[in-house]
C-alpha cells in the first residue's frame, strides 16, 4: 500500500497536475478542455460541465494533495467565470460558452448545475464563504424542484424522452446533495437484484422499460454510483448499505469485464442482448478510475479479499493501457482490444476531472 501510495502521488505530481496547470486560460479565466489526447488545443468553447470539474479538481487538490496557494486561485477563478457567465435568466447554467463567455448552448443538461454545485462545496471546505455556500444551495434547491417536474429532460449529452426516469440524477445528487432522498431511490429503485445489475432508464413510476432502453446498464456508471451510495452511508454508520452497495459494485466488475481483451465495457445489456447506447464496446478510462478508488474504499470499509483482487486486475489493464507518459495524463478512448482511438463519445473534450480525483481520493485513502 505505501508502495501503491507513491505511485499516485507521482502521477499527480509529475503528471495531472503539470498537465492541466498549462490547460488554464489566464486571459478569460477556465480551462481549455477541447483538446487532443496530448492537450493540443481544438476549439476555445467552454463546456460548463468541464469548467465546474476543474474548478472541483483545484480545490480538491488544495484540500486532499498541496496547500498550493495557486490551487485556489484558479479555482476561484473558474468559479468566478461561471458564475458571471454561465448563468441564463432564470439562473440555470448553461451547457456551453464561448472562450469569453458568452452561451453557445442553453440549459440544456442539469448536470451543469450539479457540477457547478459540487464545485462550490469543495472550494468552501478550503475558503468558508457564507455568499458562495448560499449560492450553491440555491442551485441545488432548484435542481431539485425541476427534477421532479413532468416535463423534465434536461440531461444531455444524453436525451431523456419523455416519461423516463435516469439514474444519473439520484446518482449525482446522492454526492452532491446529501440528502436521503436520492440513495434510498437508488437502492430501492434503480439496483435491481434478481437481474444483479443497475439499470440506467426507468419509466417515472420506476416501473422496467420494454427493449433495449430497459435493460441497458452503464457499468461505470453504476460503480461511481455505488461509491456516492457508500461515501453517504459512512456519514451515517450505516454498515447494511455500505455492504449492499459494495455487492453492486461487484455485481458491475462481474458482469462489465471483457473477458476476450479485458478492461470494463462502456455498457451492456441485461439480457446479453445488444446494448442500447452506442460505442457500448469501448473501453474509455473513467469507468476504470472510478472502479480504482471503489475497489480500495470497499476494501478499506470491508476487509473482503474480491476488493484486492479486482483492484489489481482493473489496475494491470489500467496502467498498461491508458498512461501516457509523454504527456502525463492518462488517454481517454480505446477500443476494444484497447488501441488508442479518436473517436468521439459523448462531449468533444478531455475532461480534467475523472483521473484526478481518482488519484486524490485514493491518495487520501491510502494515507
Amino acid at each position: 500500500m505505501r508502495a501503491l501510495l507513491g505511485v499516485y502521488r507521482e502521477l499527480l505530481a509529475d503528471g495531472i497536475i503539470p498537465f492541466w496547470m498549462k490547460a488554464l486560460d489566464l486571459e478569460y479565466g477556465g480551462v481549455f478542455s477541447c483538446m487532443a489526447e496530448d492537450g493540443t488545443v481544438l476549439s476555445t468553447e467552454k463546456y460548463t460541465w468541464s469548467q465546474a470539474r476543474m474548478a472541483w479538481t483545484l480545490a480538491a487538490l488544495y484540500n486532499r494533495f498541496e496547500r498550493r496557494a495557486e490551487f485556489l486561485v484558479h479555482a476561484r477563478i473558474t468559479l468566478d467565470f461561471l458564475l458571471a457567465n454561465a448563468r441564463d435568466e432564470q439562473g440555470r447554467f448553461v451547457y456551453r460558452t464561448t472562450r469569453e463567455g458568452e452561451p453557445l448552448e442553453g440549459a440544456t443538461s442539469i448536470y451543469s448545475d450539479c457540477f457547478v454545485a459540487y464545485a462550490l462545496g469543495e472550494y468552501c471546505r478550503a475558503v468558508p464563504d457564507a455568499r458562495l455556500e448560499w449560492q450553491r444551495r440555491e442551485i441545488l434547491a432548484r435542481v431539485e424542484r425541476r427534477v421532479t417536474e413532468p416535463d423534465f429532460c434536461e440531461t444531455a449529452p444524453y436525451a431523456l424522452p419523455s416519461g423516463r426516469r435516469v439514474h444519473g440524477i439520484p446518482m449525482m445528487l446522492t454526492e452532491v446533495s446529501g440528502a436521503a432522498l436520492y440513495p434510498h431511490t437508488l437502492m430501492r429503485h434503480f439496483v435491481r437484484p434478481e437481474r444483479r445489475v443497475v439499470l440506467e432508464y426507468l419509466t417515472r413510476d420506476y416501473r422496467e422499460l420494454a427493449g433495449a432502453e430497459g435493460s441497458f446498464v452503464n457499468p461505470g456508471h453504476a460503480i461511481e454510483s455505488m461509491w456516492f451510495v457508500i461515501h453517504w452511508a459512512r456519514r451515517r454508520g450505516d454498515r447494511a448499505m455500505i455492504l449492499r452497495a459494495a455487492e453492486v459494485i461487484r455485481w458491475h466488475l462481474e458482469a462489465g469485464w471483457d473477458r476476450d481483451y479485458g478492461g470494463i465495457f462502456l455498457g451492456i445489456d441485461a439480457g446479453g442482448g445488444e446494448p442500447f447506447l452506442s460505442n457500448s464496446e469501448k473501453k474509455v478510462w473513467w469507468p476504470h478510475t472510478e472502479a480504482l478508488y471503489a475497489l480500495l474504499l470497499c476494501h478499506k470499509l470491508t476487509g473482503e479479499a474480491w476488493c484486492l483482487e479486482w483492484y489489481w486486475r482493473v489496475h494491470e489493464w489500467s496502467f498498461a493501457h491508458f498512461p501516457m507518459p509523454e504527456v502525463g495524463e492518462w488517454r481517454q478512448r480505446l477500443d476494444r482490444q484497447g488501441k488508442p482511438i479518436t473517436e468521439l463519445i459523448a462531449l468533444p473534450v478531455k475532461d480534467p476531472f475523472h483521473l484526478p480525483r481518482a488519484a486524490l481520493l485514493i491518495t487520501e485513502l491510502l494515507r
